[in-house]
C-alpha cells in the first residue's frame, strides 16, 4: 500500500513540475517584437540611402518598432546583400535593394564574385519604387525628338559619343540596347558616377546620355541639355511635355532603377506577409508618395506574388540585355 502511495506521490510531483516548466515558457511572440535592421548597401546620402530612410521611418511607425538603417557600402552594393543573405531568416534583417543593379552585377561579375544568387538566396517582400531613366542630349546637337537624334547620328556616325555613370551600370546597359535597336555607331565614354558624366554632357564633351530622372531634371534649367524622351510607359508628371521613347517609335523600350525590400529566402511566410501588409498600409496615403516623388522615385506597391514575379522579370530582362549587347566591365 505504501509502495502505491509513494508512486502516486512521485507522479503528482512530476506532473506539477512539468506544468510549472510549461508555464515558464514564453508565448510565441508576435512579429515584430524588437527593432528591425534595414541594410542599405551604399553610403549615406545617396539615392538608395535616402529612399531606404524614408521606408525605415514609415515601416517603423506602421509596425510599432524601430527600423534602424545600417549602411554597408562596398563592392557595388554586394557587401550589404551578402550580409542579409548570411543573417538569420527571421525578418529582423531587411535589404533595401536596387534590384536592377544587382541583376547587372551578377551577370557581369558572376554569382561567385558577387557572393549571392538573387533568386535563390532572397525573397522579395515588395517592390517599393522605380527611378525612371530618360535620354538627354547637349543642346548643341540641335535636336528635340528621337527621330531627329537618330537621323543626325546616322548622318555622321563618327561624330557622336554618349556618357555613362560607369561600365556595367544601368545607364550603360540601356544606352547599348538603344544603340543596338537603332543600329547606331556611338562611342561609349564611361565615368565614375553620373555627376561627372553630366558635367561633360553640359560642356559638350559627350553629346548624349541616359540619366535617371533626378539627375536629368536637376540639370535642365539653363537649357544646356534637352530631354529627348523618357524610357517608361508613361510620361513623367514633372515633365508632361516630354514624350516617352515608346511614343516616338521605340516599342517596349523601358528602363528604370527598381527598388525592392528583400529578405533571406527562408524567412517564414507569416513574417513576409506582415512586412508586405505594412508596405500596403504606408502606401495607402499620400505622404509616402510625396516624399518619394521629391527624390524622383515613382512609388510602387506589389503583393508578395507580384514582387517575386517582378524580381524574376528583372533578372530575365537585364540578363538578355547584357547577352545581346555584350557589354563588359572594362
Amino acid at each position: 500500500m505504501n509502495i502505491i502511495f509513494n508512486w502516486q506521490s512521485r507522479c503528482a510531483t512530476w506532473f506539477a513540475a512539468g506544468a510549472l516548466s510549461l508555464a515558464a515558457l514564453p508565448a510565441q511572440a508576435e512579429y515584430p517584437d524588437r527593432p528591425i535592421t534595414l541594410i542599405v548597401p551604399f553610403a549615406a546620402g545617396g539615392a538608395v540611402d535616402v529612399v531606404g530612410r524614408i521606408f525605415a521611418t514609415a515601416l517603423g511607425e506602421q509596425l510599432g518598432q524601430t527600423v534602424v538603417v545600417e549602411n554597408k557600402a562596398g563592392a557595388s552594393g554586394n557587401i550589404g546583400a551578402q550580409q542579409v543573405r548570411r543573417a538569420k531568416a527571421d525578418g529582423y534583417t531587411l535589404l533595401m535593394a536596387p534590384t536592377t543593379s544587382y541583376v547587372l552585377n551578377s551577370r557581369l561579375m558572376g554569382k561567385e564574385v558577387v557572393g549571392f544568387d538573387l533568386l535563390k538566396d532572397f525573397r522579395s517582400v515588395g517592390v517599393v519604387g522605380e527611378l525612371p531613366v530618360m535620354l538627354v542630349v547637349n543642346q548643341g546637337m540641335g535636336v528635340k525628338t528621337l527621330p531627329e537624334l537618330v537621323a543626325k547620328v546616322r548622318a555622321a556616325p563618327a561624330d557622336y559619343a554618349y556618357g555613362s555613370s560607369g561600365p556595367g551600370t544601368l545607364e550603360h546597359a540601356i544606352a547599348e540596347m538603344f544603340r543596338l535597336r537603332e543600329k547606331l555607331e556611338l562611342l561609349h565614354v564611361p565615368y565614375r558616377g553620373a555627376a561627372p558624366a553630366m558635367v561633360d554632357l553640359l560642356a559638350g564633351q559627350v553629346q548624349m546620355m541616359f540619366a535617371t530622372a533626378p539627375t536629368a531634371l536637376a540639370n535642365l534649367p539653363g537649357g544646356r541639355i534637352v530631354p529627348v524622351g523618357v524610357a517608361a510607359r508613361k510620361r513623367l508628371a514633372s515633365l508632361p511635355d516630354t514624350p516617352t521613347l515608346i511614343e516616338q517609335g521605340l516599342s517596349d523600350f523601358t528602363a528604370s532603377s527598381v527598388y525592392a525590400i528583400l529578405v533571406s529566402r527562408d524567412t517564414p511566410e507569416p513574417v513576409v506577409q506582415a512586412l508586405n501588409s505594412a508596405l500596403k498600409q504606408i502606401n495607402s496615403g499620400p505622404a509616402l508618395a510625396e516624399k518619394l516623388r521629391l527624390q524622383g522615385v515613382e512609388p510602387v506597391y506589389t503583393d508578395t506574388k507580384q514582387a517575386d514575379a517582378a524580381l524574376r522579370a528583372e533578372v530575365e530582362k537585364w540578363n538578355s540585355v547584357v547577352d545581346a549587347t555584350h557589354i563588359k566591365l572594362n
